[in-house]
């Protein structure tokens, strides 16, 4: 990460943020825009990532956080963060296109490990990644996540998670002690 950049801030979403996030999740997995990084779904899905409807229900649910990251008052990354027993799950990942490469999702990611081990006291985090998307799993188990093999089924026919142009999309589990 460029040490000279304006260091992060991390904070819980709030309302006054929703279209903010929808953009920024958009650009890191959706359309043209997302291509500027590597984080790309484009080539698995098009339509939308999420709307601000998603965005408010993670926002507003019992036992869940989205967390904002700033720089320089921008909204530059987010993660949702969400209570289930003893661990957490971690999603709604996005960091912004430009920013990829630099060590910011490195660092998003350390800090809401952090958050769920010492706030929540989560033993586990866990994760649902396209299981096709080996670049990004790679990635995730470069940072400790372990595939479990475990799969679970795709929502075709929701538009709301995007319009698959595939038909061999699922998701797999990945997990990683915190403790």
């Amino acid at each position: 990460m460029d040490t000279a950049a304006a260091p992060l801030t991390f904070r819980d979403a709030n309302e006054a943020d929703v279209d903010a996030l929808v953009a920024l999740i958009e650009s890191a997995y959706r359309g043209e825009s997302s291509r500027a990084g590597w984080t790309t779904e484009a080539d698995l899905l098009e339509g939308q990532r999420t709307d601000p409807e998603g965005v408010r229900e993670v926002i507003g649910a019992p036992g869940s956080r989205l967390l904002a990251v700033e720089r320089d008052g921008a909204v530059v990354a987010c993660c949702q963060l969400e209570r289930r027993g003893g661990n957490a799950y971690f999603g709604m990942f996005a960091v912004s296109p430009g920013l990829q490469g630099a060590g910011l999702g490195r660092a998003v990611m350390a800090e809401a490990e952090r958050l769920v081990r010492e706030e929540w006291g989560a033993a586990e985090m866990h994760m649902t990644v396209i299981s096709l998307r080996e670049d990004l799993i790679a990635w995730y188990e470069r940072r400790g996540y372990r595939r479990t093999g475990r799969m679970s089924p795709f929502p075709y026919g929701d538009e709301r998670f995007g319009i698959p142009q595939r038909d061999d999309l699922r998701f797999e589990l990945l997990t990683k002690p915190l403790v």
